[in-house]
């Protein structure tokens, strides 16, 4: 049994040697029979694969597996670990059609989800993992126009179910955020990246509210009905938020922005339970937003 879980659990190649009587790796390390002393002397031993997985450990990682393909647009990641999931299935003894159930009972859902092509998704990873420069065809939907880039990759960044490039941009002199969906061509140039701190690019884009950077911070403040409290109550909108809950069951939160696109998008989607409380321009933007779109309802209706 000990043999058999050799060769199928860890894909060792052993065969038995009858002239010496022992097993042996195919490469000529010695495993010796019934438990006794390989006979040849000076056989060189075989080194087991120095990382063991327990049943859960398995599990755990099969379930990280799913997680990583939910993200993965063209299936670049999936194909690079292809040969560790069918270890892992291995190492759990499922066949083929076992190891496809066992992957059904891990389902990620990504709603809204826009498809990187898996080129140019690899030749970003590329660049951010070797520190080069990377040439790129860009498409700025703002104004429907495409240009030509050469960036300097410092992360990559995946949010909400979009993934994106945050790189120094060598034709505008700053750091940008760059949406991988957008790219219409990617080629790894030879020449190093431009180097900044983590820090740095962390404060010029992640400091607003969402995917939107911005060196000018604002707070804004929100109002939910207790309904609404119930869950935004357990939400991180940022990580700098301050959540203040109110005798009635209702909910203060205080957020900052530099951008107020998406934020104006959270809002409405909260519909009436939630109250935009401060500062006044950011109030005078979601009222805007819903008298427009009341306005295109009564043109349909009119219509």
């Amino acid at each position: 049994r000990d043999l058999q879980y050799l060769r199928d659990r860890m894909d060792a190649t052993i065969v038995y040697a009858r002239d010496e009587n022992v097993y042996r790796f195919a490469d000529g390390a010695a495993v010796a029979a019934n438990g006794g002393p390989a006979t040849r002397t000076g056989a060189k031993t075989h080194e087991l694969p120095g990382v063991w997985f327990s049943e859960k450990a398995i599990h755990a990682l099969l379930t990280m597996h799913q997680l990583i393909a939910g993200l993965d647009d063209g299936g670049v990641l999936g194909r690079h670990l292809q040969p560790l999931l069918d270890k892992l299935h291995g190492m759990l003894g499922a066949t083929g059609e076992e190891a496809q159930s066992l992957m059904r009972r891990v389902r990620i859902a990504s709603p809204a989800k826009r498809a990187v092509t898996s080129r140019w998704f690899e030749e970003a990873v590329s660049a951010v993992l070797s520190r080069r420069r990377l040439l790129i065809g860009y498409y700025t939907r703002s104004k429907r126009s495409e240009s030509v880039r050469v960036l300097s990759p410092q992360r990559l960044l995946h949010y909400r179910n979009t993934w994106y490039l945050d790189a120094w941009c060598h034709a505008s002199e700053g750091l940008r955020r760059f949406a991988l969906d957008a790219v219409r061509s990617a080629k790894v140039l030879d020449e190093p990246a431009r180097e900044l701190p983590l820090s740095e690019v962390e404060d010029a884009l992640d400091q607003g509210y969402g995917i939107f950077g911005g060196a000018r911070l604002r707070w804004a403040t929100l109002h939910f009905s207790a309904e609404a409290a119930q869950w935004v109550a357990q939400e991180e909108w940022h990580p700098r938020q301050q959540a203040r809950p109110q005798a009635d069951g209702s909910l203060r939160l205080r957020i900052p922005y530099s951008d107020a696109t998406e934020l104006v998008m959270d809002v409405l989607r909260h519909g009436p339970n939630v109250r935009v409380v401060a500062p006044p321009e950011l109030v005078e933007l979601v009222r805007d937003q819903l008298q427009r779109t009341l306005a295109s309802y009564a043109e349909k209706n009119t219509a």
